[in-house]
């Protein structure tokens, strides 16, 4: 009975970690959805761990130990070190939540995470961005959605959004000026600059598309007239990318990747692309410093006679 109802106090406390996560930190869906997964993980592993109740006090009582049985119990079911370290994090906010809400902040086990190798991002040139874009396009079954695939892609490349944001944009944002304001992760505001040709092959998927765009409605739309979903992008570019021959890492989100590392070559602001692409911290957008420099290294290998 004890142990049936300490289970049910650690269950409790995820459901409420759901709740603080979606109102008070805004978290997105995909986030919420992923760091509750792992509490419930953890208190499913800690039951047979710890051979009793996983109430307030047990999560507050963890060791070290613990931790790590838990992180080599998940390590041999294939999980790699960057998906490790995500998973410690997840487990660490959870548990500061839970001591948080029992008063006991402060009592948290500490245990270094797995090291994670920095990878740095591999944009594809402008013409492969817009072959990317002609291929998907190509290969739709109906003229308006391949309208719409262009002006996604398009989309992504020439204002570097997140594929989320894109997906997020309403009749709202109707009529298009010169420059979008997108909602990015936490429910942050934006203004992204909106180039002709982008305007453009939004307008053309629009005046083709079946369905109206009230201003609550999506901008871009699913086959049936409902929202248009993540996956259906990321499928497209999966074999529009094999087609042409392109690297793997030749995602949706290599767009924006190439969208930043272009900008930061031609000489953009750090600062100014921090704002573009909505980083939090600077840190983020340091990145593409890197991708730039490995950029001009490719540059240097395959032009000079001595390389």
């Amino acid at each position: 009975m004890a142990d049936a109802l300490g289970h049910h106090q650690a269950i409790a406390t995820a459901a409420r970690w759901h709740d603080h996560l979606t109102r008070e930190r805004r978290r997105s869906a995909h986030t919420v959805r992923a760091y509750v997964a792992t509490a419930h993980r953890l208190i499913a592993f800690l039951s047979g761990h710890l051979g009793g109740a996983v109430g307030e006090a047990a999560l507050a009582e963890l060791r070290p130990a613990d931790l790590r049985a838990f992180l080599t119990v998940r390590r041999a079911g294939g999980l790699s070190n960057s998906s490790a370290a995500r998973e410690l994090s997840a487990v660490r906010a959870f548990l500061a939540f839970a001591a948080a809400e029992a008063g006991r902040e402060g009592a948290l086990p500490r245990l270094k995470g797995p090291r994670r190798p920095r990878s740095v991002p591999r944009p594809i040139s402008p013409d492969e961005a817009v072959s990317l874009a002609e291929e998907v396009a190509e290969d739709a079954s109906e003229p308006w959605i391949a309208a719409r695939d262009f002006a996604m892609l398009t989309l992504l490349y020439g204002s570097g959004l997140r594929v989320a944001e894109a997906l997020g944009l309403t009749g709202a944002a109707l009529p298009l000026g010169e420059a979008l304001l997108v909602t990015g992760k936490r429910n942050k505001t934006r203004m992204v600059p909106l180039l002709p040709s982008v305007k453009e092959a939004i307008e053309t998927y629009l005046a083709l598309c079946p369905y109206p765009a009230g201003r609550d409605d999506p901008l871009f739309r699913g086959a049936r007239g409902g929202p248009l979903r993540g996956e259906i992008v990321r499928r497209a570019v999966v074999k529009a990318r094999r087609a042409l021959g392109l690297s793997e890492r030749t995602t949706p989100h290599a767009l924006r990747h190439s969208f930043a590392t272009h900008l930061l070559g031609r000489g953009a602001d750090l600062r100014a692309l921090q704002e573009l692409l909505g980083h939090a911290s600077l840190s983020s957008t340091q990145i593409y410093t890197a991708v730039d420099a490995a950029h001009l290294m490719d540059v240097y290998r395959h032009a000079h006679p001595r390389a």
